[in-house]
């Protein structure tokens, strides 16, 4: 069975759900979504990742937690591009270095959110774990 020119050593994605820890619908939305597009596909169609393709998984991965919206992490994944784009002039690469800067800010308020939101919970398994014993 013939492969599309893909790079480097490439994986399916039962491979990629494994290392990612994420679900293969998951990874099926996203492309679907237009979050993430598979480097390839073999000639029966199924799905080719590359080491690239893993690290964008993890970096969309790690945005789900904070929150972002489908529209804020396609944003977030093109201006990484940009970045990681040799050919990319200097007024786009600016561009994206600034966007990526407000989304780091805003990434950082989340997180303190979620900070609060687990000590909110930690209080209350205390609260319980009180009653219950005491």
């Amino acid at each position: 069975m013939g492969e599309q020119s893909v790079e480097g050593p490439v994986m399916h994605i039962g491979e990629v759900a494994t290392r990612t820890e994420l679900s293969l619908r998951s990874l099926r939305h996203w492309e679907e979504v237009g979050l993430l597009t598979p480097s390839g596909r073999t000639d029966g169609g199924f799905r080719l990742y590359t080491e690239a393709d893993v690290d964008k998984i993890l970096v969309i991965r790690r945005m789900k937690p904070l929150g972002f919206s489908l529209d804020e992490m396609k944003a977030v994944m093109a201006d990484l591009e940009v970045l990681d784009d040799p050919a990319a002039d200097d007024a786009a690469r600016q561009v994206a270095r600034a966007r990526l800067g407000a989304v780091s800010e805003d990434a950082a308020e989340r997180r303190q959110r979620l900070v609060r939101q687990l000590d909110m919970a930690d209080e209350f398994i205390g609260l319980l774990a009180t009653r219950r014993d005491g």
